[in-house]
C-alpha cells in the first residue's frame, strides 16, 4: 500500500542518505498489444535498437521509443504548459523569455523562446545575444546584472542559478556558449528518464497513393521553370522554357517524372531501397526494403531523480551564519527534488503521444519509490494535483530561507543582428530553399 508523499517526508528523503526516487511505469500501445509502434529515426534513418540484460539474466531485442533527451524537453514542456495555466502561483516559476517579432512575406510572425524550451536552458545563445533593459540602458543579457550569475556558477555556488533558472540545475547546463567556452559552468542531469520498447520485433514499410486525375508518368518530363511567377508552378512541360546549364534543360528531380513533382499515383506496394543503408531489412532473395516500425511486447518508462547529484550542490548566502546555510542548501535542494517530482509527474498528466503512430498507454499507476537503502524500496503515490502543491509548499520555504527566486518574467529583445539572421533564415524558408544546419 502506498503513501501520500508530504513535504516533510519529501525533505526528510533529501536529508537522509538516500539514493534517489524512481518511477517504473510499463504501456501498451494504444491500438493494443501488437500494434505496430514507430520509435525515432536518427541520422541515414537508423533506428536505436540494442540489446538489454533484464533481471535474472535474460537478454531481450530492445529499441529506444523515446531517448533522455526527448523525456526531458517533454517534463519542461509540461512545466511550461503548467505555469502558462499559472499552477505555480503566487511564487510561480524563475523565467527567462524573448520574442522575436517580424514580418515574412507580408505575413507578421511572432516567436517566443523561454528559458524552458530553448536548447541550452538559460545559457542558449539565443539569450546570450538578446538584450535587456537595465538602468535605462540595453545591453546584453550575459552583461547585465542577471546574465552575470552564469559567469561565476559552479557546484559550490548555485544560488544565484538557483533564483534564476532551477531547471538547469535539475535537468543540466553546459554554459559552452558564454565567455568561458568550454571552461563554462557544468552541472549533470539530476532528473533522468527514458522510454524502450521490450522484445522488439522489426516491421516492414508498405507504401501507396491514390491519384484521381490518373497522371501517368509517360504524360511527359517536368522541367524547372526559368522564370518564377506567383500564378505558375515551378515546372513546365515546355522544355523552351526551363533553367539551363551548360545548355542542358534542367528537370524536376533526378528524372522529370510527375512524381518528383509530387503528382500521379504510386502503386501500392512495399517500400525499397535502394542502397545498403542501416534503415533497411534484407529480404532472403537479396531485396531491399525500408525499415517499419517494430511491435513489442511491452513499453517501460523509468524516471530516476538522483538525491546524491542534489546534494552536491552548495547554495551560500551573504551574511548568513552557518546554521542558516545549512537550512539553505536543504531548502534549496528540496526545493529541486519537487520540481523534478512535479515535472515528470506533470509530463505523464499529459499522456504519451511520443509521435505519429506511437502513442502509449499505461497498465498501470504510477507509483514512485524512495530508495533509501539496500532493498529498502518505500513506495509513494503523487497525483499532479499534489506534484503543484508540493512545489509551491517548497518554494515558500526556500524564500522564507533568504534564497532567491524570480517572480516575474526576465523580458528580453532580440538584437538587431539576431532578428535580422532569424527573419532572413524564414525569408528562405518561404521561398522553397534547401536550409541547413
Amino acid at each position: 500500500m502506498s503513501e501520500a508523499l508530504t513535504l516533510e517526508k519529501l525533505k526528510q528523503a533529501v536529508i537522509s542518505s538516500a539514493a534517489a526516487f524512481r518511477c517504473v511505469t510499463e504501456y501498451q500501445p494504444a491500438g493494443g498489444p501488437g500494434d505496430k509502434v514507430f520509435p525515432p529515426t536518427y541520422e541515414g534513418g537508423k533506428y536505436a535498437t540494442e540489446k538489454r540484460v533484464l533481471k535474472g539474466g535474460e537478454v531481450v531485442d530492445c529499441v529506444l521509443l523515446d531517448s533522455v533527451q526527448s523525456q526531458a524537453n517533454r517534463m519542461e514542456s509540461a512545466l511550461l504548459d503548467a505555469w502558462e495555466a499559472e499552477r505555480f502561483e503566487p511564487h510561480s516559476l524563475p523565467m527567462v523569455q524573448v520574442k522575436f517579432e517580424f514580418e515574412v512575406k507580408g505575413v507578421k510572425k511572432t516567436i517566443r523562446v523561454t528559458s524552458l524550451d530553448a536548447p541550452h536552458r538559460v545559457a542558449d545563445a539565443l539569450f546570450r545575444d538578446s538584450l535587456r533593459e537595465e538602468d535605462g540602458q540595453k545591453v546584453l543579457f550575459r552583461k547585465s546584472s542577471k546574465g552575470r550569475v552564469l559567469d561565476s556558477t559552479d557546484l559550490r555556488n548555485a544560488t544565484g542559478l538557483f533564483g534564476l533558472c532551477p531547471t538547469a540545475l535539475l535537468f543540466g547546463l553546459w554554459d559552452s556558449a558564454g565567455p568561458r567556452g568550454g571552461l563554462g559552468a557544468k552541472f549533470q542531469r539530476a532528473v533522468v528518464s527514458e522510454i524502450v520498447g521490450m522484445n522488439a520485433q522489426l516491421g516492414k514499410t508498405t507504401g501507396g497513393k491514390v491519384d484521381h486525375l490518373n497522371i501517368l508518368k509517360s504524360a511527359g518530363d517536368l522541367f524547372q521553370r526559368h522564370k518564377q511567377s506567383d500564378s505558375l508552378p515551378k515546372w513546365t512541360l515546355d522544355k523552351s522554357l526551363a533553367r539551363e546549364k551548360d545548355g542542358a534543360a534542367l528537370k524536376i528531380g533526378k528524372e522529370g517524372k510527375p512524381s518528383e513533382a509530387n503528382l500521379g499515383g504510386v502503386t501500392p506496394d512495399f517500400a525499397y531501397a535502394k542502397d545498403n543503408r542501416n534503415n533497411i531489412i534484407r529480404e532472403s532473395d537479396g531485396t531491399l526494403r525500408i525499415k517499419g516500425g517494430f511491435t513489442i511486447g511491452k513499453a517501460v518508462q523509468t524516471t530516476v531523480l538522483s538525491l546524491t547529484a542534489l546534494r552536491r550542490l552548495r547554495f551560500p548566502l551573504q551574511d548568513k551564519k552557518d546554521v542558516e546555510l545549512a537550512t539553505a542548501n536543504q531548502a534549496a535542494r528540496t526545493v529541486l527534488a519537487a520540481l523534478g517530482l512535479c515535472a515528470a509527474t506533470l509530463a505523464r498528466e499529459e499522456g504519451t503521444d511520443l509521435r505519429s503512430r506511437c502513442q502509449l498507454v499505461p497498465t498501470g499507476s504510477f507509483v514512485w519509490e524512495l530508495l533509501n537503502g539496500p532493498g529498502k524500496e518505500t513506495p509513494f503515490d503523487l497525483s499532479a494535483e499534489n506534484a503543484v502543491r508540493l512545489l509551491n509548499d517548497a518554494v515558500h520555504e526556500a524564500v522564507t530561507a533568504g534564497l532567491p527566486w524570480e517572480k516575474k518574467v526576465i523580458e528580453l529583445t532580440p538584437s538587431p543582428d539576431l532578428l535580422a539572421l532569424v527573419r532572413r533564415s524564414h525569408e528562405i524558408a518561404a521561398d522553397g530553399e534547401e536550409g541547413d544546419e
